[in-house]
């Protein structure tokens, strides 16, 4: 326990420090529960994610080995050069419970139309044009995921960090000022009580001068 005055006034210092804590405590327990509340649905959103891009995933992969099985490599290859490879987001930002998160968004729709490839649809067959959506398909759900995970992850760093203000307050902080309160309140009772007893000291020696007087 740190050093502290024995004085009436560093008890009342100590006990409005133990009424801002306890304040202070009852706030962060409010923004911790309120963090839950959004962390865990984006917990539940993120596993859902996961595993539609696992499934599309393998979906695309046996769509592209047997579109390759059938059209051939080189046709596939030459396909892939003049399909246009470029895929914008738009990134902004908001506030979860005062926490900052980046929002990322699709500032185009990764699915395209067979015009929008980039390659001659006279040149490939529809099952080329599946194969190619199912990996856009994989690329919307991806950032989709982006998002989804960015924000569990910024709300996951600042619940762990109320998690340990809450901890500290509750098991360091307050114990301590209690501590604090309890030293003090008892260094002024027993100096109280040697006072009291001095007092009474003097006023018997006061009483036998007068007598013998």
């Amino acid at each position: 326990m740190e050093k502290v005055k024995a004085t009436r006034s560093e008890l009342l210092f100590r006990k409005q420090q133990i009424r801002l804590a306890n304040q202070g405590l009852e706030l962060l327990k409010k923004k911790r529960d309120a963090l839950l509340r959004e962390f865990l649905p984006i917990i539940d959103e993120t596993m859902r994610l996961s595993l539609r891009l696992e499934r599309a995933t393998a979906d695309a992969q046996a769509a592209l080995a047997y579109t390759e099985a059938v059209e051939g490599r080189m046709v596939l290859q030459s396909v892939s050069l003049a399909t246009k490879g470029e895929i914008l987001v738009d990134i902004t930002g908001t506030h979860v419970m005062g926490v900052p998160i980046p929002v990322i968004r699709k500032a185009e729709a990764p699915v395209k139309t067979e015009l929008e490839r980039g390659y001659s649809i006279t040149g490939v067959s529809a099952r080329v044009d599946q194969t190619a959506r199912k990996f856009e398909e994989i690329i919307d759900i991806m950032i989709q995921s982006a998002d989804i995970e960015t924000r569990l992850r910024r709300l996951g760093e600042e619940l762990q960090k109320t998690n340990r203000r809450v901890n500290a307050l509750e098991n360091i902080v307050i114990p301590e000022l209690q501590e604090q309160v309890k030293f003090i309140f008892n260094a002024l009772d027993e100096r109280a009580r040697e006072d009291h007893f001095r007092l009474k000291k003097v006023k018997k020696k006061i009483l036998e001068k007068s007598h013998r007087g």
